[in-house]
Formats: structure tokens, sequence, C-alpha cells
């Protein structure tokens, strides 16, 4: 994918732009992904943070993974719209929420990561590869 992809917060306080290709699109369904989506899981899209331009300034949420790691979750103070995640141990990638795309079909995930925490009514696509305790990094 080598177009812009643009989005932003309900509000319009917050946008953002990248013209590089996704480094992976995956749908994350640990409990921490669960409680910021308020969702079964959360989808995301990672791409290089040198490529993200963004204006408005997200306010984080820092949480501390099961690996021990940092995670700061971006959201406009605002409206409260989630719209992107810095990870410690990946400091080089900016996860993007797919639904703060201004065009949330150019969101094709690949994977479905930590399906071990994956609820019972939370239909996963059959074409995805799942991996049961996340990506290994």
């Amino acid at each position: 994918m080598s177009q812009t992809m643009t989005g932003g917060c309900a509000c319009g306080a917050i946008r953002y732009e990248t013209d590089a290709a996704p480094v992976v699109m995956l749908n994350c369904h640990c409990r921490d992904c669960q409680r910021a989506s308020g969702s079964g899981y959360a989808p995301h899209l990672a791409v290089p943070k040198a490529s993200v331009r963004i204006q408005g300034e997200p306010r984080y949420y820092r949480t501390v993974g099961d690996a021990g790691r940092a995670i700061e979750r971006g959201f406009c103070a605002a409206c409260g719209s989630p719209l992107m995640s810095r990870l410690e141990r990946i400091p080089d990638i900016l996860v993007l929420r797919a639904a703060s795309l201004d065009d949330p079909s150019l969101y094709k995930p690949a994977m479905d990561t930590f399906t071990d925490s994956a609820w019972h009514w939370d239909a996963m696509n059959s074409d995805t590869q799942k991996l049961p305790k996340g990506v290994a990094g």
C-alpha cells in the first residue's frame, strides 16, 4: 500500500497522515486491548513512527504489558477517541487504530494475536493467522 492514509479523532482536534505502508495489520485480543477498546479486540496498523505526521496533541495513558514493557495509548483529550499507541519494546513503530482511519476499508488484518484471551462471542476471521500468545519480539 503506497497511498496516503489519513485519520483522526471524532471532534477533529487531532489529525494524522502517513505515506508508509503498514508493517503489519492485526487484531489484538489481549485483556489490555479489550479494556482500552471496550470490545473483544483492538484493530491495529503498525507503521514507521517517522512516517507519521500528527496535527494536535494526543494525550497518552501508560500501562505496562505482561512482558514488563510500557504501552502508551494515545487518545484525544477533548472527545476521548482512541487513536494510536507507542510501544517501548518497538520504539520506531507507531500503532494506529483502524477505526480512526478516514477510510477504515484500508484495514486488512493479517493476524489475530493473544487469541488465548479471545472471548467465545468474538468471531474471528478464519483467514487470518492466529497467534495464541501474541507476536514474539
